[in-house]
């Protein structure tokens, strides 16, 4: 019989192997030239031409310059690139290229289908094509869970030339929307391979392989190379794909112009840390990092009450919500956004001063998507990183990883004092207090359902201090389930993409912890009050 301890032991040496080589990879694929080729240099369309200029696209980053020549050429490619590395442009503008040589038209149906692991990296990927075919005459769309589906067939039957799609939604289109015309399609792309499986569409995938013509073109880009993925890159692509790994730096897995940092704090000063830093940046693009959909739901409810003005984006919500908040957000010059992993992978958010990952991510790769959020396109960003004082071990991956980090710390006097009125106000508002105690609850089960066991352990958090960090002066009576890892977590396309409270597979263990609470069910109350240091609370 195998220990919990042994297992964890296990799981942690495996991870440390990854990291190691992902950093030798690393390490192996700098490229030694500084200096970037132009579009120009390719043969492009004219039209192809004309759209990338308008765009201000005028050199090629490492990814492109490797990948569009062997892609116009025709050449499978099986490629690993760093997030915010331009590989968007890498797959899109040899599809693009392809569709306009070879004349598609509407009648001829689908010629290029790109796969996307969630619908917002859907969405901007969409955003992206449909930038640079301005001026051509071929036909797009998109189809992914969340929208109307009657809508998508209908277009489908008149003919899109380049489809951008999720996996769900895309199956169940091949499978039952008469007059869908894909046998002639020409180039697949599968974007996020990684992510793909991770969140469960590995079944998915390989029935849509199935399914379409097999004499076709095919471009797989993975963060990571992991079983999955190279059984997938078999199944997908053609012998002998040309491989790709690009990694920008060399002695670091993020960029060099990300400054990043750690916080060592105390549960039940989370809170007040994280308020007061978002007050004094108000004039900042932030993005904060949030482990389940109840605690960005609970936070957004409470920082927007407060007058903290914050947007959040979730796996529960409904896709035209998600949709609005993403692009409100990008279009922002500064804001708060509150969000799970749902935004970390892939999305392109311009400008992005601070990443603050409130709750840290269960595995540094995931960290690392987080981060590159800033930082983009040879800007300046930075990054705080909340920890614990139990959780200081999750350093030494991060370590492993590549990734520098310097301690901050905040003087406690610095810090906003308003425990008093966050209790005060979460006992007296009814709808509030529901809010929170769902996201008590949700940050004990998420926490609880970490792989790296000896970082995250259940049983060394102090609940007393966690209920503080959600308003709490005595710890809500909650019942949690103890589940399977984050990574287990299906992320389905034709649900929400998230559910962060409800683990998949297997229950493992039932932790249920009683404790008392007091439900005051009032209507909405609001009291001005001023802390001792000056913050008022009030509508």
């Amino acid at each position: 019989m195998v220990s919990k301890h042994s297992a964890s032991d296990a799981e942690e040496a495996k991870l440390e192997r990854q990291l190691q080589q992902d950093a030798q990879n690393a390490h192996q694929s700098k490229s030694n030239s500084s200096e970037r080729r132009p579009f120009s240099d390719l043969d492009l369309t004219p039209a192809t031409s004309k759209a990338l200029d308008a765009m201000g696209f005028k050199t090629m980053t490492e990814v492109q310059e490797r990948c569009i020549p062997p892609l116009l050429a025709g050449k499978d490619v099986l490629g690993a690139a760093q997030t915010g590395s331009g590989k968007t442009l890498a797959f899109l503008v040899p599809a693009i290229e392809m569709l306009q040589r070879l004349k598609f038209k509407p009648r001829n149906g689908t010629g290029a289908i790109v796969i996307s692991p969630t619908r917002e990296l859907a969405l901007q990927i969409f955003g992206v094509a449909k930038e640079i075919m301005a001026h051509q005459s071929q036909t797009m769309g998109i189809v992914m869970g969340g929208a109307n589906r009657k809508a998508e067939a209908d277009k489908l039957q008149k003919g899109v030339n380049l489809i951008i799609a999720t996996p769900g939604r895309l199956l169940d289109h091949l499978q039952n929307t008469k007059g869908f015309v894909f046998s002639n399609l020409k180039t697949l792309i599968i974007d996020e391979a990684d992510r793909i499986l991770e969140i469960g569409f590995e079944d998915e995938m390989r029935q849509i392989v199935k399914i379409l013509p097999s004499e076709r073109q095919s471009m797989l880009f993975s963060a990571t190379q992991t079983t999955k993925v190279q059984d997938l890159a078999r199944i997908s692509l053609r012998p002998g794909p040309l491989y790709i790994n690009v990694h920008e730096q060399m002695a670091s897995s993020t960029v060099s112009k990300l400054e990043q940092g750690y916080v060592v704090c105390d549960s039940d000063k989370r809170f007040l840390l994280l308020f007061t830093f978002l007050k004094r940046n108000a004039g900042k693009k932030i993005i904060v990092f949030m482990n389940s959909c109840n605690s960005v739901k609970y936070h957004g409810e409470l920082l927007n009450y407060i007058d903290v003005p914050v947007l959040d984006l979730h796996g529960k919500q409904k896709q035209q919500k998600r949709s609005n908040t993403f692009f409100e957000f990008c279009n922002a010059q500064h804001g708060i956004l509150l969000c799970t992993d749902v935004a970390a992978r892939g999305l392109d958010i311009p400008a992005v001063d601070w990443i603050i990952q409130y709750d840290p991510p269960d595995d540094p790769r995931d960290y690392i998507h987080r981060v590159g959020r800033t930082a983009r396109g040879g800007k300046h960003g930075r990054s705080l990183l909340f920890l614990l004082p139990s959780e200081l071990g999750f350093l030494r991956f991060l370590k492993v990883a590549k990734v520098p980090l310097n301690e901050y710390t905040f003087p406690p006097n610095k810090i906003a004092n308003v425990q008093n009125q966050l209790e005060k106000l979460i006992s007296k508002n009814y709808y509030l207090h529901q809010s929170a105690k769902e996201g008590y609850r949700s940050y004990i089960q998420a926490y609880g359902s970490y792989s790296l066991k000896r970082i995250y352990d259940i049983n060394q958090l102090d609940l007393a201090k966690v209920a503080k960090a959600f308003g709490f002066a005595v710890p809500p009576k909650v019942n949690v389930t103890i589940g399977t890892s984050l990574k287990a977590r299906k992320d389905r396309d034709h649900n929400n993409d998230e559910d962060e409270d409800a683990p998949q597979g297997k229950r493992q263990r039932v932790d249920r912890r009683s404790y008392g609470s007091r439900d005051d069910k009032a209507a909405m109350y609001r009291k001005h009050q001023t802390s001792s240091n000056g913050t008022q609370w009030s509508r």
